[in-house]
């Protein structure tokens, strides 16, 4: 009987495995036919021909309206979420795993919003995918908050993406971190502070706090709910880099 429930439970994990790569494989393929979806490869960003760096508002959007980045965008509810409440801006959802963000590019093409893309693309090249002062506001929402000190260097509030952040941004640009880890809560803090940078306002507990921004508590990612039912609380920072 152990036999054969061990056969059963290799054979569920092999066919579970089989059909999360074949939705993958549909998704990419999709994404390729979505009018919204950009998919740059890493030499033509490396090599400086990405065709729409300086050229956002006037070559996609067709607009002069402010810019706004999500930044690690998973299944893109937050773009979509901003792109809904905020027709007056543009919005563009950046993640490397573009399985992920269909979601949110098909739910934004089912629903005509014109105001958001998604691209998929490594978020260290964001310097090489917009112009300097380009970016009008960013938003980190739920990073991998990369806890061992080995892993600093790719946590997304450090100093190096900092300063790339800073290229991109215009001169009073904002930047958003909206986490559900009080680690990367207060090593970010502890960075802002230290390193001299406006922090606005700073909290532990949005949902805590009547203060809170509507964007911040009137859109809730997959991941977030899930954070909220296990009752975790919710941490917000507002800034700018100086």
């Amino acid at each position: 009987m152990k036999g054969l429930w061990g056969n059963l439970f290799k054979f569920t994990k092999i066919l579970n495995i089989q059909v999360g790569s074949k939705n993958k494989l549909k998704r990419f393929r999709e994404n390729e036919t979505f009018s919204n979806v950009i998919q740059p490869t890493r030499e033509e960003v490396l090599e400086g021909n990405f065709q729409y760096k300086g050229s956002w508002s006037s070559d996609f959007f067709k607009n002069d309206k402010p810019i706004v980045l999500e930044l690690g965008c998973g299944k893109g509810e937050y773009s979509v979420g901003l792109a809904q409440a905020y027709p007056e801006k543009n919005f563009i959802g950046i993640d490397i795993k573009g399985a992920r963000f269909w979601r949110g590019a098909k739910t934004a093409l089912e629903e005509g919003l014109q105001n958001v893309a998604f691209m998929r693309s490594q978020i260290e090249l964001v310097d090489l995918l917009f112009a300097e002062n380009e970016v009008d506001e960013i938003w980190i929402t739920f990073p991998d908050p990369q806890i061992k000190y080995k892993r600093t260097k790719h946590r997304m509030t450090n100093s190096e993406f900092l300063q790339k952040y800073k290229k991109i941004l215009k001169p009073q640009g904002l930047m958003n971190l909206k986490t559900d880890s009080e680690f990367m809560h207060g090593y970010t803090l502890g960075l802002l502070h230290g390193e001299g940078h406006e922090v606005i306002q700073a909290n532990h507990d949005v949902y805590k706090n009547e203060y809170s921004p509507k964007e911040v508590i009137g859109i809730q990612t997959f991941y977030e709910k899930q954070y909220l039912e296990q009752g975790k609380p919710i941490t917000y920072i507002q800034f700018r880099i100086k």
